[in-house]
């Protein structure tokens, strides 16, 4: 896989137009990893929590805590690891970060067949893949910026979310029929295979990245440099407080959405599975469209766009009954969802790294992550809080409520809303 798709891909590049950033050999090859990864994890999207909830029996808090462990780790390493991103190459960086999560993946169904599966486990390895993603995320982001120029980064983004929007279409189904297949625990090795082939074509990456030692760096002085910057774009913080919002909700609808499909509408793991499918068919249409609609609203709307559809998708779950009707009002959250978040984060990446010194890139990156994803962890457990207190429709009514809110005070903050063009670094 890590010689053949590239190979496959190199082919249909010469099919697209000679301006097409597919016909560039270093973003096929970061393109294709993307594709491999993205497919893999829309197994573990679905093993991970179906484990706990089917087969651990986990209550709504327990799911609002294993989300907490996987977002601690951002709120905890990423100013430091920022600070040490813009001290080293990146690349090596995220193909160690895929290399370790395959392992990390691979433990739970080892933790099963030896009869240790518990929810402290869970707990431990989603602590662990928060920690990767952490480190290697924001090193993956800013790889992308040393092979894409800085005016096609909404292009290169929306790109990035097809690939990822085409896993999501066909993984779904795959992931359903396998967890059905061999069990939740076992299927979670599928996606530690596709990681090492998805690292592996990494590592055939050639970026030109000189990194000269600094005589006087200094690590918390550097720290609070790039904090300093950020605090200092007006753009950034705004961003930042609409992003962090926009998270909690997310957050505190995710915790509960597949116990909301499984215990309320009563749908099986291959039923749960399918119905993914949607998100992939949203993402797929916010990729293709994403761009478009940015150049021609502006990338400060279409983000407040997103934030919208996000909303209304879980509104609608929220009030869904039990049935048909509300199975496949499960498929058009999760296709509202998919469509909206990309057009969040591809307009919240590009403007991001559009405003930001390239020395400055890896602390700019690691306290952006740290401030969107400080909300997050609360969200998850006022999710899950919610959800055991007043039912799960209560943490969907919440989510939806708020992001609606969010993307009303949006669309009147001037520093937002009139993003016309993506803005250039000072």
């Amino acid at each position: 896989m890590t010689q053949w798709l590239p190979r496959f891909t190199s082919r249909l590049a010469g099919l697209l137009p000679r301006d097409d950033l597919l016909r560039q050999a270093a973003y096929r090859r970061l393109w294709s990893s993307i594709l491999i990864s993205s497919f893999g994890g829309q197994v573990t999207m679905l093993a991970l929590p179906l484990t706990a909830a089917l087969l651990l029996h986990a209550s709504p808090t327990q799911m609002g805590l294993l989300t907490a462990m996987e977002i601690a780790p951002f709120v905890l390493f990423s100013l430091p690891c920022g600070v040490w991103l813009d001290r080293v190459r990146k690349l090596p960086v995220y193909v160690v970060g895929e290399s370790a999560l395959a392992f990390v993946v691979a433990s739970v169904p080892l933790a099963w067949w030896l009869g240790w599966l518990a929810m402290p486990w869970l707990y431990v390895v989603g602590f662990v893949i928060g920690s990767v993603y952490t480190i290697a995320g924001s090193a993956a982001q800013i790889v992308l910026t040393q092979v894409v120029p800085r005016e096609r980064l909404v292009e290169a983004h929306a790109k990035n979310a097809l690939a990822s929007s085409g896993a999501e279409v066909a993984g779904p189904g795959f992931a359903g029929v396998l967890i059905r297949l061999v069990g939740a625990p076992l299927a979670l090795l599928v996606d530690a295979a596709m990681l090492l082939a998805s690292a592996a074509i990494l590592r055939g990456i050639v970026v030109d990245e000189r990194r000269e030692p600094c005589a006087d760096a200094h690590f918390w002085r550097d720290l609070r440099a790039g904090v300093r910057f950020v605090r200092g774009q007006r753009l950034l913080v705004a961003l930042a407080c609409a992003v962090g919002v926009w998270q909690m909700c997310h957050h505190a609808a995710l915790v509960v959405q597949i116990l909301f499909a499984a215990r309320t509408l009563g749908l099986s793991e291959q039923a749960i599975g399918l119905s993914y499918t949607g998100m992939g068919v949203g993402t797929v249409l916010g990729s293709v469209w994403g761009g478009r609609i940015s150049r021609r609203i502006g990338p400060g709307r279409c983000l407040t766009l997103g934030f919208a559809l996000c909303g209304v998708g879980w509104g609608l779950l929220a009030l869904a009954p039990a049935g048909r009707l509300g199975s496949a009002a499960f498929a058009l959250m999760l296709l509202m969802f998919g469509a909206g978040a990309v057009l969040v984060f591809i307009n919240f990446l590009a403007l991001r790294q559009a405003v930001t010194p390239e020395p400055l890139l890896g602390r700019m990156t690691s306290t952006m992550r740290w401030l969107i994803l400080i909300p997050a962890g609360p969200g998850a457990l006022l999710g899950g809080w919610l959800g055991e207190q007043f039912g799960l429709r209560a943490s969907l009514g919440f989510a939806g409520a708020t992001a609606l809110l969010l993307a009303l005070v949006a669309s009147r903050v001037a520093v937002i809303r009139d993003l016309r063009d993506l803005p250039v670094p000072e």
